[in-house]
């Protein structure tokens, strides 16, 4: 053949093998449109590429004794996915109280603060997005609820300061470093409540009028005579009209006796009879009134620490412990009747009634960061077994119930 035709033939079929090329590849496009048309045409949605989902472990909020789930299986890792920076959030499972009738009874009495300024912090924290103006506007739920300046700064500064950005993006850990500072605060270092470390064990109630002292020692003498204590109370409150015949009541009912003086007589005198009857016939527990007095009234704060002088002359040492009973009703007023208590008075624990009736519950975090005092007993209702001792881990559980997604 000629060089020519040999040329001619080589371009001819060239172009076929292109030909044939662009035919197949037109096939397979039209193939595929033809299959997604078929599925447009019978309302069937393409799949979806599965999502990965990420998994919490579950809490176990079962009673004690019951079974734990199962843990969820691991996530596996994403290679697509960019890694955070890690940032200081500690992830690690938070403390869950082993008393679930204590989480109950919390939980029953903090209704109304949770529909205070949690449901506050709830509402900020469920908007879809969570950016820089939302952490401004939880410094001022903070700041105006009821728990103290102090502890209001110290939440809000965990918050800003101890979570990455990418943290601060998420509810569930904002929700949870809240709780986890809320613990610290309540963390007060002090000795646990030991009532045999003396005997007697002599204990001093103090407060303002209307706090409910005279019914705090009343629910105290109830619950400790029912655990087998021998209970003496001293009726020092001789001021206040029907004090002591309010106590006497009190004493029938928890079948404990009463040591009472004349009205209007000297409280100090009371105290002194009570003290030394306590040492002398072996009592467990010797509880003294005294009475209701404003914290503004020098005079009667110098009345107060002459019941201690006779105290420590009845029985070398005591009185071995002092509480003071704070309404929760008073919210912030509260804290500032305490501190101005503590500058005259030594005093070694909180008793906060009340919580039942008040949206102000919070206010026991604004009282242990100012004091650095442990809360002792907590009011729930007005059941005597509604005085419940503190259990800081149930009432953080109790308190911030019910606000975060993941409750």
């Amino acid at each position: 053949m000629q060089p020519t035709e040999l040329l001619q033939l080589g371009v001819a079929l060239v172009v076929i093998v292109l030909i044939l090329f662009l035919l197949r590849r037109a096939a397979a496009r039209s193939k595929a449109k033809g299959a997604t048309s078929a599925r447009e045409r019978l309302g069937v949605e393409a799949e979806a590429k599965p999502q990965r989902v990420r998994k919490r472990p579950r809490k176990h909020y079962g009673k004690p004794g019951d079974e734990p789930d199962e843990p969820d299986e691991p996530d596996e890792p994403d290679e697509d996915a960019e890694a955070d920076e890690p940032g200081p959030f500690d992830d690690s499972p938070e403390p869950v109280s082993s008393d679930a009738e204590a989480r109950d009874a919390y939980k029953a009495g903090l209704a109304k603060t949770r529909g205070g300024f949690v449901a506050k912090l709830g509402k900020l924290f469920g908007k879809k997005k969570i950016d820089a103006a939302t952490v401004d506007e939880l410094e001022e739920v903070l700041f105006t609820a009821d728990i103290g300046p102090r502890a209001a700064d110290r939440i809000f500064q965990s918050v800003k300061k101890g979570l990455s950005k990418s943290d601060l993006e998420d509810a569930d850990k904002i929700w949870k470093q809240i709780r986890r500072t809320s613990r610290e605060i309540l963390a007060v270092d002090a000795p646990a409540l030991d009532l045999t470390k003396h005997t007697p064990f002599v204990l001093l109630v103090l407060g303002v009028n209307g706090v409910g002292k005279t019914t705090t020692i009343g629910k105290l003498a109830d619950k400790w005579s029912k655990e087998g204590k021998k209970v003496l109370l001293a009726a020092g409150d001789t001021f206040r009209a029907a004090a002591t015949e309010q106590l006497e009541e009190w004493g029938k009912r928890a079948d404990v006796p009463v040591v009472k003086g004349k009205p209007n007589g000297d409280p100090s005198s009371v105290i002194f009879d009570a003290v030394k009857r306590g040492v002398d016939e072996k009592f467990d527990i010797v509880i003294c009134d005294t009475a209701g007095r404003l914290h503004s009234n020098a005079g009667l704060m110098d009345e107060l620490k002459k019941v201690r002088r006779v105290m420590e002359k009845a029985m070398p040492g005591s009185p071995h412990e002092v509480w003071m009973v704070l309404d929760a009703t008073t919210g912030q007023n509260a804290i500032s009747q305490a501190k101005t208590f503590k500058s005259d008075m030594e005093i070694t624990g909180i008793v906060l009634t009340k919580l039942d009736g008040s949206a102000k519950g919070g206010v026991v975090l604004g009282i242990a960061d100012e004091l650095k005092v442990p809360v002792r007993f907590v009011g729930v209702g007005e059941k005597a077994g509604d005085l419940r001792p503190f259990d800081a881990a149930a009432f953080v559980e109790a308190l911030y119930a019910d606000g975060s997604p993941s409750a």
